[in-house]
């Protein structure tokens, strides 16, 4: 009988710290396309102060190097692959975006409301 009691207490303090992880983890996640040098949405909307996860995905065959002096961020996105940026916690604004590779049609912008 104790034996029982003890896996199910186990249990129940498995199942609450498994929980609670999951809660931490719970980062926004948004996906950004790359198509024809373009970045497709051009502009994505996050809520302030929350860490949010990136996920550029290049269509293209060319690389591309996702850039941004607003949010500090460089990254280059292979060719047919993606990449992963975490930005924020940021304060409300608008912070600009561009693809270092093709800086004319490459363009976006994070909107933090």
């Amino acid at each position: 009988m104790k034996l029982a009691m003890i896996k199910m207490a186990s249990f129940i303090i498995l199942l609450f710290v498994f929980f609670q992880v999951r809660v931490y983890a719970g980062t926004p996640v948004i996906d950004i396309e790359i198509r024809n040098h373009l970045f497709i949405p051009s502009e994505i909307i996050i809520p302030a102060n929350t860490k949010v996860k990136l996920v550029i995905h290049n269509h293209d065959d060319t690389d591309e190097e996702f850039e941004s002096y607003e949010l500090n961020r460089e990254k280059v996105i292979i060719g047919q692959r993606k990449g992963i940026i975490f930005i924020g916690p940021l304060p409300v604004g608008e912070y600009p975006f561009f693809g270092e590779f093709f800086p004319k049609t490459a363009q976006g912008k994070v909107i933090v409301k």
